[in-house]
């Protein structure tokens, strides 16, 4: 019953995670899905499925050769409380959802797929677990086999699935490689408009904004551990470049989103390859700094 309910709540999980990925909030940020609940979810599934798979063989088999185990009472208590959190779950779940549309809020699709997860996999619980009360599964051990492949399947579609919806742990590692290289450039691009309103003038080279007093050092490319592309452009303005592994996401509001700077909206969107970002500086908004007079 652990192995169960653990991996019952695991898949929940996995699927609302891809249902927000697939249908992502306008007005949460966009969060790395491998830094959320994928990864326990999908390493719960990857273990405690063929642990379930075996114990409920093994009971079957022990009830099977001796149907008194099947009245144990702490089987029996086990199985009624399953059925019971299952119906629950259905009618909470019901009620949430009549809720909801009786208040006058928008039904998003991406809600009505996650009340339709809970229904069903709460509704396949309930169904399998009242007919296991009843001895269906005791007296028809092919079905029961056929029950577990069956999950064991779905399981394995589930985390294969995500794979395909949100891409594979190596392309979030990727991903959070060009978010540091993003990371870098905003730095790089302060301490340039920090320079600018102290000597009124673009820096030839990153070396010049390396300042042992404040501590800053400019950062390099994480991956590479080159430097990362820049040249003066004009007494005002600079370009900015680095290498990216793959293209920006549309829902990461840190990059693709833009932002005013400099009197001019910008943004960090970019596609895989060497991206340079040109930048100017507006000094009605970036004022030099008036120097004290002695």
């Amino acid at each position: 019953m652990v192995t169960l309910y653990v991996g019952v709540v695991s898949l929940i999980t996995l699927l609302f995670n891809y249902i927000n990925y697939t249908f992502p909030d306008p007005l949460q940020y966009y969060s790395d899905p491998y830094s959320s609940g994928i990864p326990y979810a999908m390493a719960s599934l990857i273990v405690l499925t063929p642990v379930l798979m075996v114990l409920m063989r093994i009971i079957r088999r022990n009830i099977a050769s001796d149907p008194s185990r099947n009245d144990i009472w702490v089987r029996r208590w086990a199985l009624f409380l399953t059925v019971f959190v299952a119906g629950a779950t259905i009618v909470v779940d019901l009620i949430v959802l009549l809720t909801t549309f009786l208040s006058g809020e928008e039904l998003t699709l991406a809600f009505l797929l996650k009340v339709l997860v809970v229904l069903l996999v709460a509704g396949a619980a309930f169904l399998h677990f009242l007919a296991d009360l009843r001895g269906y599964w005791t007296s028809n051990a092919s079905q029961a086999r056929m029950v577990n492949w069956g999950v064991g399947v779905l399981v394995l579609v589930s985390i294969l699935a995500g794979f395909v919806i949100v891409g594979t742990p190596q392309d979030a590692r990727m991903y959070r490689l060009d978010q540091q290289k993003v990371n870098d450039l905003q730095s790089i691009q302060w301490q340039v408009v920090n320079f600018w309103q102290q000597k009124q003038a673009i820096p030839a080279t990153l070396s010049e904004l390396d300042d042992p007093l404040s501590g800053f050092v400019v950062p390099t490319d994480v991956q590479t551990g080159e430097s990362y592309g820049y040249e003066r452009t004009s007494n005002s303005s600079f370009r900015l470049c680095a290498t990216f592994n793959m293209a920006s996401r549309g829902g990461d509001m840190s990059v693709a989103e833009p932002y005013r700077y400099g009197g001019e909206q910008q943004n960090w969107s970019h596609e895989a390859g060497e991206v340079c970002f040109d930048r100017t500086i507006d000094p009605e908004r970036y004022p030099p700094y008036t120097k004290p007079a002695f």
